[in-house]
C-alpha cells in the first residue's frame, strides 16, 4: 500500500477490504466517488460533497472497457495520475482517504467477455444509449461491482450524466442495494460549458463554440416557463441552431424527468438532454426545468 499525504493508494481488492474493515470497526460513514480519472474541478466538487457526507471517502479512478463502444476513445482517454494525485490531496488537506486503483484484470478477473452484466432496461437504450450501444451495461456493471467491493454508505455522481445517475438510481432500487446517490450540480466554466475530461479535445475555435450548447439550453427552457408547450417545435428549433452553429447533433430532448420518457403535457418536472459532437469530442449537456 502507497500513501502520499493522507491518501492511500490501493490497487488490489484484498488491500481495499482491509483497509475499509478498519474504517468499519471504528463506525465510519463512508461515501465513494467513481472516476475514470483526468479530474477537473467538477470530480474535486464531489469529493468535498462527500467529505461533507461522511467520515471516510473512497475514490476510485479505472478506465472502464467495457463501457466504451468500437470506434470510441478508450486508449486515447486522458490517463494523467499525478496530477490527480496532487489535486486530490489539495482537496482532503490531511484527511485520510483512499484512492482505489485496479487494473483491469483486477475489475474482471475471468475475462471481460465472460463476465457477468448488469443491465438497466428503458432506461439504458434511449438517449445516449441509443447512440451507445451496451455503454450503460458497461457502466451499470463496473459501478455495480465497485459498489460491491467499497459497500459505501452513499456514492456521488454529477448531474452532468443526468441519464446515467437516473440509471444507477434505478439499478439501487431495484437491487435493494443499501446506499444512497447523490447528485451534485454540474460544474461549468466560467463561459457555461459544462466541465468535462473529453473537453480538452476541443481546439482553440470549438473551445470558442462550445458554450453555444448551453445557451441553447437555457434558451429552451426560458420558453418553456413562458408556456411554449410544442416541445417538438423546441427541440427542432434547437437542434437547427446547434447544426447552424458547427456542432453535429446527436439528441436534443424535452424528457419527464424522472423517468426520462418524451415529455407529455402534463408532466412538471421536465429535463431537456442534449449531445452533440464538435470536432473529436461528443459533449453532453442538460438542464432541470420544474413547471409545478
Amino acid at each position: 500500500m502507497n500513501s502520499t499525504a493522507s491518501l492511500q493508494l490501493i490497487s488490489s481488492r484484498a488491500e481495499l477490504h482491509t483497509a475499509l474493515n478498519q474504517w468499519r470497526v471504528l463506525g465510519h460513514r463512508i461515501a465513494f466517488v467513481p472516476t475514470m480519472g483526468n479530474l477537473h474541478a467538477g470530480h474535486l466538487q464531489l469529493v468535498e460533497q462527500a467529505l461533507q457526507h461522511a467520515d471516510r471517502v473512497v475514490i476510485s479512478i479505472f478506465v472502464n472497457p467495457l463501457q466504451f463502444g468500437a470506434g470510441e476513445d478508450f486508449e486515447s482517454y486522458p490517463r494523467t495520475l499525478a496530477a490527480d494525485q496532487d489535486k486530490l490531496n489539495s482537496i482532503l488537506q490531511g484527511q485520510e482517504a483512499v484512492l482505489f486503483l485496479p487494473q483491469v484484470a483486477e475489475m474482471y478477473p475471468n475475462g471481460m467477455e465472460n463476465s457477468t452484466r448488469v443491465e438497466v432496461p428503458q432506461l439504458s437504450d434511449i438517449l445516449c444509449g441509443a447512440s451507445r450501444k451496451g455503454h450503460f451495461i458497461g457502466v451499470a456493471t463496473v459501478v455495480m461491482k465497485l459498489f460491491n467491493l467499497v459497500r459505501p454508505d452513499i456514492a456521488l455522481f454529477g448531474a452532468k450524466d443526468f441519464q446515467q445517475v437516473q440509471v444507477l438510481k434505478r439499478m439501487v432500487q431495484d437491487l435493494f442495494l443499501p446506499l444512497q446517490i447523490i447528485s451534485v450540480p454540474t460544474m461549468r466554466e466560467t463561459d457555461g460549458l459544462a466541465m468535462s475530461s473529453r473537453n480538452g479535445y476541443l481546439t482553440a475555435e470549438e473551445r470558442g463554440t462550445a458554450p453555444y450548447l448551453y445557451q441553447v439550453l437555457k434558451d429552451m427552457k426560458q420558453q418553456l416557463l413562458a408556456g411554449e408547450r410544442n416541445f417538438s417545435a423546441l427541440e427542432n428549433h434547437a437542434a437547427q441552431g446547434l447544426a447552424a452553429n458547427s456542432f453535429i447533433p446527436d439528441y436534443i430532448s424535452i424528457r419527464n424527468a424522472e423517468t426520462l420518457q418524451p415529455a407529455q403535457l402534463g408532466d412538471n418536472e421536465l429535463v431537456i438532454l442534449a449531445a452533440a459532437k464538435l470536432g473529436k469530442p461528443r459533449l453532453i449537456d442538460n438542464l432541470q426545468v420544474s413547471l409545478s
